[in-house]
């Protein structure tokens, strides 16, 4: 129990440094968002060298393995993808656009555990689905195209959470391993620009400098909180707690930077939050008329039927 604690502090905490990094990475331009991401891993590295060297402990290498190195490769791809989408997205103004992908990602999530893991949705689950895949449609009108930004960041981000559940890796060790398999392709593309005359580090200001440098800890620290919280609680409760970064995107698109919010967005946006609402309540419900089972039972897989799956 206390571990779960720890674990939706962590995940809560995760959430909050998400949703403020809003404001940070417009900062960072005239760099582009390939530019900003290899300064991500660059600097991440830096950073996580820093805190291995203060663990000193390299036993989990030995333990390693082919495929628990092929999943955190995969992770590794995944999570570059929504970096750069993410990046990209922010500053070319499209924050209420990120802000709801983050909201249908609880979503992608319980469908990632149906498709893969086995998970079971009842109907009142199902409508709850299908009524975010209504919210997908009415943002597709009001854009005039398919809310691709929003689709790219729960479907890769819901992607990482799950691979990094079936890699059970620790958090701070997986990060390491998924930096260092990026830190190359990133350095080289880095030192590329600076070949050819267009990078910003080193030829804006130190400011700037400094910014791209702090890059590194605006990246690490909540992907070190997310990867531990990974590891202590459900994928589901997880991804539930994600609704805290979206809403603070959604407050600083808004509110802050004055991004246009016609009523016929807004209509997505509350469709998707009925759908979060019903999902949410359904499962607090059932929650409650469940029957508690024996500590053995808790631990085995559930079929539906208060008895244990088999392996």
């Amino acid at each position: 129990m206390k571990d779960r604690h720890h674990g939706i502090l962590l995940g809560l905490a995760t959430y909050v440094m998400w949703g403020t990094s809003t404001l940070f990475w417009p900062l960072l331009q005239p760099a582009g968002a390939p530019e900003i991401l290899a300064h991500r891993v660059v600097w991440s590295l830096a950073v996580l060298v820093v805190l291995m060297m203060r663990v000193r402990n390299l036993n989990w290498l030995r333990t390693m393995g082919a495929r628990k190195l092929g999943l955190l490769a995969i992770a590794a791809a995944l999570i570059s993808v929504t970096w750069c989408t993410y990046i990209w997205a922010v500053n070319q103004h499209h924050v209420v656009e990120t802000s709801f992908g983050y909201f249908i990602n609880p979503l992608v999530s319980v469908v990632l555990g149906v498709f893969f893991l086995g998970e079971r949705l009842r109907r009142i689950q199902w409508i709850a689905i299908g009524v975010a895949a209504i919210a997908v449609l009415v943002l597709a009108v009001d854009y005039g195209r398919l809310p691709w930004i929003a689709l790219t960041l729960a479907l890769s981000f819901g992607l990482y959470g799950f691979v990094k559940k079936k890699a059970g890796v620790g958090a701070l060790e997986s990060l390491s391993v998924e930096t260092a398999l990026l830190f190359v392709p990133a350095l080289g593309y880095l030192i590329m620009l600076q070949s050819e005359g267009r990078a910003t580090f080193g030829h804006a200001s130190l400011a700037k400098d400094l910014l791209l440098a702090a890059a590194g800890l605006v990246t690490a620290v909540p992907l070190l909180t997310f990867g531990a919280a990974a590891n202590r609680i459900p994928l589901s409760t997880l991804g539930f707690l994600q609704y805290v970064s979206p809403s603070i995107q959604l407050f600083c698109g808004v509110v802050v930077l004055r991004e246009a919010m016609p009523a016929s967005r807004w209509i997505g946006f509350v469709l998707v939050w009925i759908g979060l609402a019903i999902f949410a309540g359904d499962s607090i419900l059932h929650r409650r008329r469940t029957p508690i089972l024996s500590p053995d039972l808790q631990k085995a897989p559930f079929n539906g039927r208060c008895e244990p799956r088999p392996r």
